[in-house]
Order: structure tokens, then C-alpha cells, then sequence
């Protein structure tokens, strides 16, 4: 998997990067051609018809694919959550329903998650009648228009007895606009083609049927670590392809002094799946190396790097997109401690 990652990295979304960026658009032959290869199926139980890798080839993947063609990763990479949602869930007759296609990529999910987070929420889910009625708004939901379904997570807004905060319900549901649920477009600086909006709900029904889990605040973001991890890997791979162009444009010690960094960062990355409390700051110093790099492949390339239609200027406002996407409040303390502090 980790070859069929490089040859679609190479061969076709490296290519077709700079194209993808200018218009804001994906081919959705891309997510055919990582459905077609078994990318989608990598978070899935092997089971079950999921592919197999060990931990430090999905690293290799995600960082390849990533360094490509950000845009196209941040959209595909969504799926896996949902993939692992299906796997994990006690809803036996939603999981015969979608797990088996959403394996394959004929069925492509996406998450909508940071409603819930945040105290206080911004996404409520109050029981009623045949499920929970869903009423605020999600502000970043990546893949509207490209994929079916979105795992969709809300703070419950009953307290159980001991609890400090309500319990964080997540299910599936479609990803259309209809009643009780409006759509509003956002312009991004980068991966704008990744189709990501703001949704708000108002009395929006979410079946029982539908629904894949229910689980406590601190249990949800306990199970945010591995998307943590994930996200690391969106950073590592553009700072890698930043690294990379360095190298190809004549200051092949600058590289090797980013190259270092890189993996010295990657083994903290790694280690904070062990110890949760090292994991932001380890996130953070990821996207802190793809920040500089990207300047430094501009300040490599010279003054056409600033120019559109030239990598170092795309890579740059990617490497800007991972200081914040799928941000914590403890990430954004970590990279504003290192960007206060300076480098030398």
C-alpha cells in the first residue's frame, strides 16, 4: 500500500496539485482511483474486507498522499472516522447497512465533530420521540457535494447523575441540505476544494436507527487521540514535500536540516499515542516545521515562488491551513509559544 500511495502521489495528485488549488475543485476521479486501490478501506478491520498495514505504513501513506495533494487528503482522510465509527458501534443493523460499502469507497463519509467539543458546545442533541433533535451549528464540515454521508457528533443537553457535562451523541446522516438543516459556503485560502461548509441545524432529526454511539465528553476526546495523530500526518506531509523541493531547487543542506527536524518530530508524534498529554504540542511542532519550511522553499525558489501557478506559494498557504485544522486549544497555546519565542 505504502508503493501504491507514492505511484498516486507521483503520478497523479502531485500533477495535478497546482490545478486542483486554482479551481477549487477535486476530479472525483481521485477518490475513484484511492477507492479502486483499497485506500478507503485502511481504517477498516481486516476482517471485514478492511486492508491491512502496520502503524508506521499508514504514517507513510497519509504523509505521501498529504504532500501531494493536501486537498484531496484532507477530504479522503474524513472517511476513516467513519469507517471506525461503523466498525466500533453497537448498532449491528447500521453497520450490516454501511460498513461493507463504505470499506469499499462506494459509499464516502465525512465528519462533522466540532460542534460537540467545545465547552460550551456549539452542536446540542436533545432525546426525543425516535431519536435526539440536533439544534446549533457545526462550523467546519469538510466534503459537502462529494460525499454521501456524515458522521455527526452533539452534546447531549440532559446532565446524567455525577456528570459535569452531557454525553456526546454520534450518528449518520445524510449529507444534503433539507429540513432543519441550512448550508453555508466558505472560502478558504487553502484546500477550498475540499468543499468545506458551515451547517446549522434547527430541530434536525437524527434516528435512533441512525445513531452509532453515545459516550462521555472525556471518553469522546480519549478517542480523539488516534484523529490527533492523523491530522499530524496532514503537516508532516507538506512540510516533507516543502523539504523535498528544497533539495531539487540546489540547498540540499537546508533539507537535511529540516529532514532531521521532521524526524525527531514524527517520533514525538508517535510517542504521544502512548502519553495523550505530549500529543499537542508534538502536533503542534509538526505544523510549526511546515509553516517554516514553506518559507523556507519560497525563500529557496526566489521571488517566483510568490507567483500563482508555482508550488512554494500553494505550499505555503497549506502549511498555514495545518495550524489550525483540526485544532485544540492546547495545539494553538503550543504554536504561539514557539512562534513567540522564535528560532535563533
Amino acid at each position: 500500500m505504502v508503493e501504491r500511495a507514492h505511484t498516486i502521489a507521483e503520478e497523479v495528485l502531485f500533477p495535478a496539485a497546482l490545478e486542483v488549488d486554482a479551481q477549487g475543485a477535486i476530479p472525483r476521479s481521485h477518490f475513484d482511483l484511492l477507492a479502486e486501490q483499497g485506500f478507503y478501506g485502511l481504517a477498516g478491520d481486516p476482517e471485514r474486507s478492511g486492508i491491512e498495514v502496520d502503524f508506521p505504513s499508514f504514517v507513510s501513506i497519509l504523509e505521501t498522499l498529504s504532500g501531494a495533494c493536501l486537498t484531496t487528503t484532507f477530504t479522503w482522510i474524513q472517511h476513516h472516522s467513519v469507517v471506525r465509527g461503523l466498525t466500533g458501534t453497537a448498532n449491528a443493523d447500521l453497520r450490516e447497512k454501511y460498513l461493507d460499502a463504505a470499506l469499499r469507497g462506494e459509499l464516502r463519509g465525512g465528519v462533522s465533530f466540532a460542534g460537540a467539543i467545545p465547552q460550551p458546545p456549539r452542536l446540542w442533541a436533545t432525546a426525543t420521540d425516535g431519536g435526539w433533535r440536533l439544534s446549533g451549528e457545526s462550523p467546519l464540515v469538510t466534503g459537502w457535494g462529494i460525499v454521501d454521508v456524515l458522521q455527526i457528533s452533539a452534546r447531549n443537553t440532559a446532565l446524567r447523575a455525577g456528570q459535569s457535562t452531557g454525553t456526546i451523541v454520534t450518528g449518520l446522516v445524510d449529507a444534503q441540505a433539507g429540513a432543519g438543516i441550512t448550508v453555508e459556503e466558505l472560502h478558504m485560502i487553502a484546500a477550498q476544494g475540499s468543499n468545506t461548509v458551515r451547517l446549522r441545524f434547527a430541530d434536525y432529526l437524527l434516528p435512533a436507527e441512525k445513531v452509532t454511539a453515545e459516550v462521555s465528553h472525556r471518553d469522546f476526546l480519549a478517542n480523539q487521540v488516534m484523529s490527533s495523530r492523523r491530522s499530524g500526518c496532514l503537516a508532516m506531509g507538506v512540510a516533507g514535500r516543502c523539504i523535498r523541493l528544497i533539495g531539487e531547487v540546489g540547498r540540499p543542506q537546508v533539507a537535511e536540516l529540516l529532514q532531521a527536524e521532521q524526524g525527531v518530530i514524527r517520533n514525538r508524534l508517535d510517542a504521544g499515542l502512548g502519553d495523550p498529554e505530549t500529543l499537542p504540542a508534538a502536533r503542534a511542532a509538526a505544523s510549526e516545521l511546515a509553516y517554516r519550511a514553506a518559507g523556507a522553499l519560497v525563500v529557496a525558489v526566489g521571488s517566483s515562488g510568490i507567483l500563482a501557478g508555482q508550488h512554494a506559494q500553494r505550499l505555503v498557504r497549506e502549511a498555514t491551513f495545518t495550524l489550525v485544522a483540526a485544532g485544540r486549544p492546547e495545539i494553538k497555546d503550543s504554536l504561539l509559544n514557539a512562534f513567540g519565542s522564535g528560532h535563533g
